[in-house]
C-alpha cells in the first residue's frame, strides 16, 4: 500500500496527499442496486428487439443513460436513438428499475461514511445514475451524509463516466479542491477510469460479477472485496495518507 500511494504522488508529482474528503460513486457502492440496474436494462432492450451482450450492463455502469442507449442503438441499427426514443426507453428501464430493486444499502457503506465523517473528511457523492427512487432515498439511509451541494448526479454533467467530468466536479463540489486532496471509492471501470483521468487517487471494492483484473486495469490503485473489507483497510490507509511524502 506504501508503494502504491507514492507511486501515485510521483506519477502526479505530488508532496503529499492532502486529504480533504472522500468521493463515493452510488451504485454498487452505497447500495446494492447494480443487479435491479443490470435486469432492467436487459429487459427493456429485449422488448424493444435490440441484442446485448451478456453482463454488458455492469461495463456500462457509470454512462449517462443517452450513451449507453446509443451504444446498443450503434450496434444494432447503425445509428443514435431519437430524443424520443431515448426518453421512452429510459422511462421504461426506470420503471423496471423501481420494480426489481430492493433498496438495499451496501453492508459496510454506512459505517464506511460514519468513519469518513468522523474524521473529518467530506463525503461527496458522484453518480451517474438519474434514478430519483435512489438520489431521493440517500438522506434517509445515509442521514446528513450528503446533501444537494455535495452531489453530482446524471442532471449536473454533459460528459458522464468514463470522462473526467464528474469527478472534477465533485472536486469543485468537496470544496474546490486539488485532486490530491481527495480519494475516490467506486466498483464500476468507468467510474474508475474517470476518477484516474481526474487526477485522484482511486480505490475500487469489488461488489459485482466483473474481475478484480479489470478494475485494475482500468486504473484503481487498490481493489478490495467489499465495502466491509474496505472499512477495515480504511484507518491504515488514512493514516498512510497523512505519513506518506514523495
Amino acid at each position: 500500500m506504501i508503494e502504491l500511494i507514492k507511486a501515485y504522488l510521483k506519477q502526479h508529482q505530488y508532496n503529499r496527499l492532502d486529504l480533504k474528503a472522500v468521493i463515493f460513486d452510488m451504485d454498487g457502492v452505497l447500495y446494492d442496486s447494480m443487479p435491479a440496474h443490470d435486469r432492467s436494462w436487459q429487459q427493456t432492450m429485449d422488448e424493444c428487439g435490440l441484442t446485448h451482450e451478456p453482463g454488458e450492463f455492469y461495463l456500462h455502469e457509470g454512462r449517462l443513460g443517452k450513451a449507453t442507449i446509443d451504444i446498443i442503438f450503434q450496434r444494432n441499427l447503425q445509428r443514435d436513438a431519437t430524443e424520443e426514443e431515448e426518453q421512452s426507453i429510459y422511462a421504461r428501464k426506470t420503471e423496471l428499475f423501481q420494480q426489481y430493486n430492493s433498496g438495499a444499502t451496501m453492508p459496510g457503506a454506512k459505517e464506511v461514511l460514519d468513519y469518513v465523517r468522523e474524521k473529518g473528511l467530506k463525503p461527496v457523492l458522484v453518480t451517474g445514475s438519474g434514478q430519483p427512487s435512489l438520489l431521493d432515498r440517500l438522506d434517509l439511509h445515509f442521514p446528513g451524509a450528503f446533501t444537494p451541494d455535495t452531489m453530482v448526479t446524471a442532471f449536473d454533467v454533459v460528459n458522464g463516466k468514463p470522462h473526467p467530468e464528474p469527478f472534477l466536479m465533485g472536486l469543485k463540489k468537496g470544496g474546490n479542491l486539488q485532486p490530491n486532496q481527495a480519494i475516490v471509492i467506486e466498483n464500476a471501470p468507468l467510474g474508475i477510469e474517470a476518477a484516474v483521468a481526474a487526477g485522484i487517487f482511486t480505490i475500487a471494492v469489488n461488489t459485482g460479477p466483473l474481475s478484480d483484473a479489470i478494475l485494475k486495469e482500468a486504473g484503481a490503485s487498490l481493489v478490495f472485496d467489499s465495502m466491509t473489507t474496505l472499512l477495515a483497510e480504511l484507518p491504515e490507509i488514512l493514516r498512510l495518507a497523512e505519513t506518506i511524502r514523495s
